[in-house]
Formats: C-alpha cells, sequence, structure tokens
C-alpha cells in the first residue's frame, strides 16, 4: 500500500506541529521520521492512522483520500513504545483481541491458527498462555507487534517501539524487525530519535526539524551528503569550527580545506572524530590531550586546540597517547557550510 501526504499542516493550539510536509512512501517501503523532540514525526504518524486530523493538506492510502476516515476502517497495525497490552490477557488473547473484535468475522479454529503463526514469527512459540508480566520487555514488544500484526494491516506504524528498552535488547530486536520487514513486505512508517536505529533498520530515512522535512534519502545518502549544518549536527558527534574562506579555501590551524563555491568571508565547518587523525607534527591543528577514553573498537581522544577550543576523534586501540601530549589533529574529511 502506497501512502501520499500532499502539504499536511497540524496546528495544537498556537504551535504548528507539522507545516506543509509532502511525503510519498513506497508500497513495501520502510521508512523511518527521524527527529529530535518536537520535530513533527510522531504527530504525522499519528495522522496517518487516523489517531489525529490534518488541518489542512490530504492522506493518501493507493489512490484513496484517507484523510477523514475513522482510524478503525484505515487498516492500519500500530506499535506503541510503551507496549499497551491487556495485563490481565494472557499473551494468546492479546494477540487474538483485534480479531475477535474486528469487523472481518473469524471462527474460532480461523484465529487459532493465525495467533498460532504469529507467536512463531515473532519466536514466542510456548508462550502464549503467559501474561505480559511474566515475559521480559523484549518479548512484550514482539507481542504488541504480533497483535498489530493480527488484523493483515495495510500499514504497519511504529512509534519509538524500542524506547524502552536497553541498548543490547534495542539492537537485537532492530535486526529481527527488519527480518520481519523482508519477510511480510508490509509498508511501514517507523518513529524514532535514535539515529542509530533509523540508519540501520531503514530504507529511507526521512529527517525533520520543526515540523518540516530537512532531507530525505536513503541512511547512505543522509550519511555522506548531510543537507544542511542540521543534519549534519543531528546525524552524530561532530566537531564544529568557525573559519573564513578566501579564494575557495578555509583554514583551521596549518590545514587548508577545500571550500569550493563559498564566497571569501565565515563558514561553519563540522568534523566527526571519525573524521579525523592524531600525529606528533604534519599539518593540522595544534592541541593537547586532556584525556583518552578506551573502548572495544578503539580510542576517543578528547584534546584542547591552542586557541581553547574542545575536539573529540577516534584513533586505532594500538595508537599510544596520554592526557598532556602535545600533537597535531590530522583532518582527513571536512563538512563545510555557510554561517549561520
Amino acid at each position: 500500500m502506497k501512502i501520499r501526504l500532499d502539504n499536511v499542516v497540524k496546528t495544537f493550539e498556537t504551535f504548528r506541529a507539522v507545516r506543509d510536509v509532502s511525503l510519498e512512501i513506497e508500497s513495501g517501503e520502510l521508512v523511518a521520521l527521524l527527529g529530535p523532540s518536537g520535530s513533527g514525526k510522531t504527530t504525522i504518524l499519528r495522522m496517518v492512522a487516523g489517531l489525529e486530523y490534518a488541518d489542512a493538506g490530504h492522506i493518501y492510502f493507493g489512490t484513496e483520500d484517507a484523510t477523514d476516515i475513522p482510524v478503525r476502517d484505515r487498516g492500519v497495525g500500530f506499535v506503541f513504545q510503551h507496549y499497551a497490552l491487556f495485563p490481565h490477557m494472557t499473551v494468546t488473547e492479546n494477540i487474538a483481541f483485534g480479531m475477535k473484535v474486528s469487523k472481518v468475522r473469524r471462527d474460532k479454529a480461523a484465529i487459532d491458527a493465525r495467533v498460532t503463526e504469529l507467536l512463531r514469527l515473532v519466536q514466542l512459540d510456548g508462550l502464549g498462555e503467559r501474561f505480559p508480566g511474566q515475559i521480559s520487555g523484549g518479548q512484550r514488544q514482539r507481542v504488541a507487534l504480533a497483535r498489530a500484526l493480527a488484523v493483515d494491516p495495510k500499514v504497519l506504524l511504529l512509534d519509538e517501539p524500542f524506547g524502552a528498552l536497553d541498548a543490547n535488547v534495542r539492537r537485537d530486536l532492530r535486526r529481527w524487525l527488519r527480518e520481519i520487514h523482508q519477510e511480510l513486505g508490509i509498508t511501514t512508517l517507523f518513529v524514532t530519535h535514535d539515529q542509530e536505529e533509523a540508519l540501520d533498520l531503514a530504507d529511507r530515512v526521512v529527517i525533520l526539524d520543526k515540523g518540516q522535512i530537512v532531507q530525505q534519502g536513503t541512511p547512505e545518502d543522509v550519511c555522506r551528503n548531510p543537507a544542511s549544518a542540521f543534519v549534519m549536527n543531528f546525524l552524530g558527534d561532530t566537531n564544529r569550527f568557525t573559519a573564513a574562506v578566501s579564494g575557495g579555501v578555509a583554514r583551521l590551524g596549518n590545514a587548508t580545506i577545500p571550500a569550493p563555491g563559498f564566497s571569501d568571508g565565515p563558514v561553519e565547518i563540522f568534523l566527526r572524530p571519525s573524521d579525523l587523525g592524531w600525529n606528533v607534527s604534519g599539518e593540522g591543528i595544534p592541541a593537547t590531550v586532556a584525556r583518552v577514553i578506551d573502548r572495544p573498537a578503539g580510542r576517543r581522544i578528547l584534546a584542547v586546540t591552542a586557541s581553547g577550543e574542545a575536539v573529540e576523534l577516534d584513533v586505532a586501540p594500538e595508537t599510544q597517547v596520554s592526557a598532556q601530549d602535545k600533537g597535531i589533529i590530522i583532518i582527513e574529511r571536512a563538512r563545510v557550510y555557510a554561517a549561520a
């Protein structure tokens, strides 16, 4: 089922949460809405679900204008962050609930067969008679997904579904959800503020800020070609410097950075920790090591430049460096944006 939003607007009292958003989600595509708190991503999801109504614009499911269709008639499955399971019902009863109250009538044998199929799909065979309080958070989220899938939705909507889980469980469930999506091929819209989650899961990432789409594309597109300083800053750790362009070149320390297309004047330069290296000499930014943090995949250096700016950079685990060492931050890659 293809979804299309045309110039959708939503205002709450004096606050415009969504501003003229237009977006197409192809049939079978998994799209992540990514942005900081208050960027409008959950409001968009709720309008697609029919839990909120647009003040202007239209929402289409295929060729049908679904803007004013009630939530129960939209054919969507919704998974919430905090599961929203019925605590007094077993896992089996929770999954079966939507089928029992649906307009599409099924006999008990059909419902039982579907529940058994979904328990297998979400890898919870043998747990059907337990209650939500008797299973883990990750298992409860699997039950919530099974319940959403039980009614054969045209569209699957997930609102921060892993936000209440610890990091290791979230990683496992992300891989599992991607496998489920590949198997079922349901058009899926996924809301998160977690950049890693969006980039791991999505076919396409839509980045929002202040109710507007500021960039969309594949995970590769948005990571390798951030369209603005906001996107660059939002998508991961960055070091920000101000510099001046002269003749198409910016200078940091004794390093030069190409800035083609920029007029002479101030710019902002963004450097990710992985874009930097450390050496005892060379062209770059003179700095002093303040602290070294060891991590499984490498070492992070917290350094201070001669002008007092804090910089973080990642180096290989075998790099020999200690607090108070002096050296040069080597610039391997940089992003230049017009000064705000």
